[in-house]
């Protein structure tokens, strides 16, 4: 472990933990939610991204957004099975993560545990795609809560984490967080196009530019996010599964804060392989179909508390409500209220920006419509 390291403390492992830098909370840090229930991989958010941001020559491998079949796809080859080969066992004792992390896990001189991924390991972003775990599916088999043939989709972006693998292995400082929302950045002046960044990263989200020859990776759309509009993966997500937003710490989370609500409060949405140690900013809603021994490494110790929740989501108006408000509005709402049947979001001044019913009204139409002479064949 490198010598010049310094005691963070990781709510989402449950202790302290060595860090290279220092590393003092930004004034808000940007979070995202995904429900991984209700995914198809359209690859509309990818593809938004892509168009987006990573349009350019020297960029057709980037894929700062991706949505991978779980378990058997990875982008790129292998990016946390080889981690998790190296960092070993580690186990949960009382919500506390026993094992070390990338950061702890390091030998003498070094400042973390990383992988670095071979060119040709990020030839096949769609490697694994819909291929299932359980075999075949014999006579009989029927579906069961727990699902002995399964698979599911895991969407992917930079977790702009709080203690970012990537700014701990720079020599040069060239990646850093932003003070006024905790984005995450390469600053093309500084970058020397080491790709430590990219070894460093555990969820492999700093990409090497091999015409400009320095690292680049996702910016959280920050030009939209700074006039109040959710980023581009959220924004057109047709399944509604995502929403964007800001989270405090535990100590400080608010019930109106839609983030806080699904994380500190309902408890429904967990970090992705928390163990590496670098508090990642993207929640997930676990899939409910999938072995639980599966989710528990990806996701932690949390995973039958927050299935179960999710399961009771139609008898729990708040949280109903507020799962309606996904994918309800392109702006970013910072608090929500639930009240007399209708979700409501409002944005940091306090203005409503969206108001949508938690359950669709029903409307029937008369067979015969005597305005346009024509009869109906579906009335309701």
């Amino acid at each position: 472990m490198a010598t010049d390291t310094h005691s963070v403390f990781n709510w989402q492992i449950g202790r302290e933990m060595a860090y290279p830098y220092e590393a003092p909370p930004p004034k808000k840090q940007v979070a995202w939610v995904f429900d991984i229930n209700k995914c198809i991989a359209c690859q509309t958010c990818t593809l938004a991204c892509k168009t987006t941001w990573t349009a350019g020559k020297g960029q057709e491998y980037m894929w700062w957004n991706n949505v991978e079949t779980k378990p058997w796809g990875f982008y790129p080859l292998g990016w946390d099975v080889r981690l998790l080969d190296k960092l070993g066992v580690g186990n949960w004792e009382k919500g506390v993560y026993k094992g070390k992390t990338i950061f702890e896990a390091a030998k003498a001189g070094e400042r973390l545990v990383g992988v670095q991924p071979e060119e040709e390991d990020w030839a096949h972003p769609n490697i694994g795609e819909d291929e299932i775990a359980g075999g075949s599916v014999a006579a009989g088999d029927h579906i069961t809560d727990v699902h002995r043939i399964w698979m599911f989709y895991l969407q992917r972006i930079c977790n702009h984490c709080s203690y970012p693998g990537c700014v701990g292995a720079c020599s040069r400082k060239s990646v850093y967080k932003r003070d006024e929302d905790g984005i995450v950045l390469i600053d093309q002046d500084r970058c020397r196009g080491y790709q430590e960044c990219v070894r460093g990263c555990p969820y492999k989200k700093s990409m090497f530019h091999p015409r400009s020859r320095k690292s680049q990776k996702c910016i959280s759309c920050y030009p939209a996010v700074g006039e109040g509009y959710q980023t581009q993966c959220v924004a057109n997500c047709i399944g509604k599964i995502r929403v964007f937003g800001h989270i405090n710490p535990p100590d400080k989370a608010r019930d109106d804060n839609p983030i806080d609500y699904l994380v500190h409060k309902a408890k429904i949405a967990l970090p992705l392989y928390p163990q590496f140690g670098t508090q990642p900013n993207v929640y997930y809603i676990p899939p409910v179909h999938v072995p639980r021994q599966f989710l528990f490494q990806m996701f932690g110790p949390g995973v039958p508390e927050a299935i179960k929740k999710y399961r009771t989501a139609p008898d729990d108006e708040k949280l109903r409500g507020l799962l309606v408000l996904f994918g309800s509005t392109d702006k970013i709402f910072t608090r929500f209220k639930v009240t007399s049947g209708e979700a409501i979001g409002y944005n940091d001044k306090g203005d409503e920006i969206v108001r949508v019913p938690i359950t669709e009204p029903t409307y029937r139409r008369p067979f015969f419509d005597e305005e346009r002479n024509v009869y109906r064949h579906s009335i309701t």
